[in-house]
């Protein structure tokens, strides 16, 4: 029976499930999982309404088609799945979320220092590659490289990027505001890219592409610094827009 107090508890349910699909979701690998979980309650109800209109044999049908679909879902999802529980068991994630930040003081010596680094490495040419990350994120990562875990530093991240080190080629993974790993190996985008953009350019519009992190780019050729997101690149000529971006990539 219809009532107002039941359609106020359903809106609630529609709100509280757009707000998580919007802060961990969209925009990452995960995306396709629930995309396949909406196709599939669709057809679970489908299959409710055909068995209600007396239409039994394709009710059926249909229940056992989803079921076979919901096996395979667990398989093809399951590295999506490995990520989306160990978020939902990430207490640290959640704090993060309901907390205030305007009554928090930040400490922007990380941002400081990827900032000195960046400049640094731009004025000499080295080629860079920082993603900006978070759990779901990793499950679009294809290596994540070398676990550092070590907090950010300018001189750290120069000595990783140094043309001569074994990890210089491959990304280093910024999570929680620490140097997580280097050398991480990015999905490389298929679309045609501009003939000034290398493989770096390339693997950070890959990644960008399928998930919500954000990569900052120092092109080793010409040291210029650009930041990908969404599959699109921006240039920043100016440190200080970089540093306003950064800001509010780093402590959203």
């Amino acid at each position: 029976m219809f009532s107002w107090v039941n359609l106020v508890q359903i809106l609630v349910i529609v709100i509280l499930l757009w707000v998580f699909y919007r802060t961990f979701i969209k925009n990452t690998s995960s995306e396709r999982l629930v995309r396949g979980l909406f196709g599939l309650a669709l057809l679970w109800g489908v299959s409710f309404v055909l068995s209600w209109a007396h239409l039994d044999l394709l009710g059926t049908f249909l229940r056992w088609v989803a079921l076979f679909l919901s096996i395979s879902l667990i398989v093809v999802f399951q590295p999506e799945l490995r990520k989306f529980m160990a978020l939902m068991g990430n207490i640290e994630e959640w704090r993060r979320i309901f907390k205030y930040n305007h009554n928090i003081t930040r400490d922007t010596k990380a941002l400081d220092a990827i900032l000195s680094a960046v400049e640094f490495m731009s004025a000499k040419h080295t080629g860079a590659l920082i993603v900006f990350t978070n759990l779901l994120d990793e499950s679009a990562i294809e290596k994540l490289g070398v676990p550092i875990n070590a907090d950010i530093s300018s001189e750290l991240l120069l000595t990783i990027f140094f043309n001569k080190t074994p990890l210089h080629d491959g990304a280093v993974i910024i999570e929680k505001n620490r140097i997580a790993y280097a050398g991480g190996i990015l999905p490389l985008s298929k679309n045609n890219l501009n003939w000034k953009y290398g493989t770096r350019h390339r693997a950070a519009l890959g990644l960008t592409e399928v998930s919500g992190a954000i990569v900052l780019i120092v092109s080793e050729e010409s040291g210029e610094i650009s930041v990908a997101e969404k599959g699109k690149f921006t240039k920043y000529d100016d440190l200080k827009k970089l540093r306003a971006k950064l800001e509010k990539v780093m402590y959203k």
